[in-house]
């Protein structure tokens, strides 16, 4: 490839830098406040609770990634062709549009969202349970009530000590938002696939690879800084 091709290919991926991004962030919006509440009914004493969510996490972080992108996709238009469902629910799957970039992306967005989820769920769980009982009894002593006790003694010492890994999961998330194209969400490896079809070329492969090393690199930046602001805690 020329210079001006492979010029013509990155101006091209920037422009589906932005969708990539748009699914980057809403993931994380959605899945880290849905980890938490994961992770506090996985640790509730109420057995069938904490039965149902341990097989949640086992089904999202022991199948693939990518055949849940599959399944969230094709489930609705499967389901509509259903026979037997009860009338309510037989509307509202008639009133989701299933066609256009809109029903892509909340399709892609929702099998996202449960699969992160269940991975911070572990996390924050790990981060909590390492919280010294002695904590929960000396913030009882002070008259404190369970809600002010997690959210002003518990949370911000689980938030220090869950960001490492919390940063490896966010690292591997804008990895893993190029498997969206097996839905053809229009993202920068579907662009990047298209445009080595067009050149009979691995350039814009390679150069897709450049943008998601330039992305985990800055995040991988802005950890060491938040790591680095959370250090008050020593």
């Amino acid at each position: 490839m020329s210079g001006s091709e492979i010029l013509g290919v990155v101006k091209i991926l920037l422009n589906y830098l932005g969708p990539t991004l748009k699914l980057f962030g809403f993931t994380l919006l959605y899945s880290i406040p849905l980890g938490m509440v994961v992770a506090l009914l996985k640790m509730c004493r109420f057995k069938p609770i904490s039965w149902l969510t341990n097989l949640y996490i086992l089904v999202m972080r022991g199948t693939p990634l990518m055949l849940q992108i599959i399944v969230a996709y094709f489930a609705i238009p499967m389901l509509r062709r259903a026979e037997g469902l009860p009338a309510f629910l037989s509307d509202f799957l008639n009133g989701i549009q299933i066609q256009g970039e809109q029903f892509v992306f909340r399709a892609v967005l929702f099998a996202f969202v449960f699969n992160y989820a269940a991975y911070f769920a572990e996390i924050f769980r790990g981060g909590i349970e390492s919280i010294p009982q002695g904590q929960y009894e000396a913030a009882a002593a002070l008259s404190m009530t369970k809600m002010q006790t997690f959210f002003r003694i518990i949370l911000p010492q689980v938030i220090k000590r869950v960001v490492p890994a919390s940063s490896n999961e966010i690292i591997t998330l804008v990895k893993d938002t190029s498997l969206a194209n097996v839905v053809a969400y229009a993202e920068i490896t579907l662009k990047a696939k298209e445009q080595m079809q067009n050149y009979s070329s691995l350039v814009p492969l390679f150069i897709a690879g450049a943008f998601y090393f330039i992305l985990a690199t800055i995040l991988t930046l802005l950890s060491s800084f938040v790591e680095k602001k959370l250090n008050y805690y020593k």
